[in-house]
Order: structure tokens, then C-alpha cells, then sequence
């Protein structure tokens, strides 16, 4: 599969054809890493379930904020 090098603003990037990310579960704002190894790039997915679940806990005890303090005293 070949995909172009495209001028995207100021960047560069290129296009993934929808064939290939539904394949792969990618979606638009997926984080991707990109490795190299020797001469060849590799795109790898970024698990962030982790970051994710932290946020929503940090937004579940800021809303409750008041009640967790009462509950551990």
C-alpha cells in the first residue's frame, strides 16, 4: 500500500485510507507513535486507556469532592 507525503499547513503528512483504519480500529485524535528501526518507520497505536480512566477519576472526586472528605473522616 503507498500513501503521499502531503504539505498539511506548515506540516507534512499523509492520508490513511479508511480501509486500513477501520482494519486496525483507528479513529480521528488516535495517538499514534511512530518508531523507527533501521530504515523502516513504524506506526504504532498508543494505548491511553490509563490516561483516560485517570482524568475520569479526577473528575469524579473533584465533583464529589465535599462528600469524599466526609467520608474519610
Amino acid at each position: 500500500m503507498n500513501v503521499v507525503l502531503r504539505k498539511i499547513g506548515n506540516s507534512e503528512g499523509f492520508i490513511l485510507p479508511k480501509e486500513l483504519l477501520d482494519r486496525h480500529n483507528l479513529k480521528a485524535g488516535d495517538v499514534l507513535a511512530v518508531i523507527e528501526n533501521g530504515d523502516d518507520l513504524v506506526l504504532k497505536p498508543i494505548d491511553d486507556s490509563f490516561e483516560r480512566q485517570l482524568k475520569a477519576a479526577r473528575e469524579v472526586m473533584d465533583q464529589y469532592k465535599v462528600a469524599l472528605q466526609k467520608l474519610a473522616e
